[in-house]
């Protein structure tokens, strides 16, 4: 089946993070929408947990009291589940679902000795979260066939596409109860692949002896790794985001993937050429000015200002390298002073009071531990924290090299730099993604589709795109790839720290034109040219479910 878009009269997708920015899916879901809704209008619904009150909000969400209002009222729900319909306030405005759920704990049990029945899910060894994501998936599921069968709307015109194992319950509860109904599982990271790394294995030299039911077991994982394995093995077609995480899910759930996925950018997000200048000076001055105030030194306009940001995670995400690459540079003696920020939500306790007035005050002197702009609950236990400590960076006048943490998400309203991440995206030099464990790697895209040169690696997905389709150099596409491997750590760390001590003495024209490379690269990886993928997958489920029925 060439083009099954024709075939398609309403596609559901699936996810935690829909209109609940959590982390790199919530990216992914949000700029693939503006191209999903002009290919398929509003037959795209999005379903994503309602987590929200009237005190506390969705600020993605607007909630329409009329919108589908007609097939929802004569919807039959389980009791305990509701919910509330509007629109994802993000490019394109697709129609959003938020599904309250509640009511899934009280028949638990039942569900889950159902799921070890049909598909021997082990739910006996679930913790954390598990119990969370189920009885969301298991309500989405619930309000995608009450809807379709309220609507009149053929199952067998349907796409049903989950993401991640928080939603992987839900693509087995369709599959049971509405078997006409197509399904796609995207799993973005493998469950066990991201606890192997996250508890210091090594994951690349020896990926094709490890078992993925035996590590799940040794991990205390197997209740997730179970049910992302039977979504796998179940979902009509099974999609993955990168020939990194493919290979891995491969090995350690016993499925090669159906399609890769590659993860697009919506470049909506970026400003404008004719307000792009401005953009970048409203931002340097943040960066500047809050450096400023928190260590009482002066950075020139010049200052070289890089930055790490992601998700917490201290080795997946190359956090150690990056700041033992600033501690390397600093040896270097660059002669151009270098401010390096860590944007990684932690723990964070809120915005430090001292920092904030001296923010408002004309003449801001030296704070008492210059290396952190907000609070932390974990002090003494965040890794971020202490290996910054431990390096011994100043940030006094005398530091060629500064390092700042902001363990916060910058959504605005921090307290401190109240900018959000992409505001303050354009007013950076350079940026490092270290990834040891990157399945794709927004980060460095995002950077690039801002005209920001990034160094990312060969372990992330994204990494391994830009090798595939360009010379992987700044000159050429605004990134440097640098290989990384189990085995050499302190290699990268001189690689980052020389690549930083170039950008930091290139001349303005070549800085130009690095940045100028790496917005073309950016885009040569819009969603306008990958959503082709997303339309395999689509074909694929409907041919695979047209087999098994």
């Amino acid at each position: 089946m060439d083009n099954c878009s024709q075939e398609i009269d309403l596609l559901f997708e699936t996810s935690w993070e829909v209109c609940n920015k959590i982390g790199g899916i919530y990216t992914v879901l949000s700029s693939k929408a503006k191209t999903l809704k002009e290919q398929y209008g509003d037959k795209v619904i999005f379903i994503g947990p309602d987590v929200w009150s009237a005190e506390n909000p969705s600020p993605y969400f607007t909630e329409s009291r009329t919108l589908l209002r007609r097939d929802l009222d004569k919807t039959m729900l389980p009791e305990g589940v509701d919910v509330r319909v509007g629109r994802w306030d993000i490019p394109g405005k697709p129609i959003a679902m938020l599904v309250k759920f509640d009511g899934m704990y009280a028949t638990k049990d039942s569900a889950y000795a159902r799921m070890w029945d049909l598909y021997q899910v082990d739910s006996l060894h679930a913790y954390g979260d598990y119990d969370e994501g189920c009885a969301f998936a298991r309500a989405a599921a619930a309000v995608i066939e009450a809807f379709v069968k309220a609507s009149k709307t053929d199952p067998a015109k349907v796409i049903a596409h989950f993401d991640e194992w928080t939603t992987a319950m839900g693509l087995l509860t369709v599959k049971a109860d509405m078997p006409q109904i197509a399904t796609v599982f995207t799993t973005h990271a493998t469950s066990i692949g991201r606890s192997i790394c996250g508890n210091g294995k090594p994951l690349y030299d020896y990926l094709e002896a490890y078992n993925g039911d035996q590590m799940a077991g040794e991990l205390n994982m197997q209740s997730k790794h179970s049910l992302e394995k039977a979504a796998t093995w179940n979902a009509d077609c099974f999609t993955t985001v990168s020939d990194v995480t493919a290979r891995e899910a491969e090995v350690l759930l016993d499925k090669k993937p159906d399609v890769v996925t590659p993860n697009g950018f919506e470049l909506n997000f970026v400003p404008v050429k004719s307000k792009y200048t401005a953009a970048r000076k409203a931002a340097r001055a943040k960066l500047l000015g809050v450096a400023r105030a928190l260590t009482g030194v002066e950075y020139a306009d010049d200052t070289f200002v890089v930055a790490t940001s992601g998700r917490c995670e201290y080795r997946n995400k190359g956090l150690d390298v990056y700041l033992d690459a600033m501690s390397a540079l600093a040896a270097k003696n660059p002669g151009r002073r270098i401010l390096a920020y860590v944007l990684v939500p932690a723990w964070c306790a809120g915005p430090r009071s001292d920092l904030r007035f001296n923010l408002e005050s004309a003449t801001p002197g030296r704070l008492s531990d210059p290396v952190l702009t907000h609070g932390l609950h974990n002090y003494n236990e965040d890794p971020v924290n202490s290996r910054i400590h431990q390096l011994g960076f100043a940030n006094d006048s005398d530091s060629r090299v500064s390092v700042i943490y902001v363990p916060c998400y910058l959504d605005g309203s921090d307290g401190i730099f109240d900018m959000t991440y992409y505001q303050l995206l354009p007013g950076l030099d350079a940026t490092v993604f270290a990834s040891y464990y990157e399945p794709w790697g927004y980060t460095p895209l995002e950077s690039v589709a801002f005209g920001v040169p990034t160094i990312t690696t060969s372990l992330a997905g994204f990494g391994m795109w830009v090798r595939e389709n360009f010379d992987a150099t700044f000159d050429s596409c605004g990134v440097d790839v640098i290989t990384r491997t189990d085995s050499n750590y302190d290699e990268v760390v001189s690689r980052i720290a020389d690549d930083i001590y170039r950008l930091s003495g290139d001349k303005a024209a070549t800085a130009k034109a690095i940045r100028a490379a790496a917005m073309a690269t950016a885009s040569a990886a819009q969603w306008t040219d990958f959503i082709k993928y997303y339309d395999e997958a689509y074909c694929d489920a409907f041919e695979a479910r047209d087999a098994r029925t």
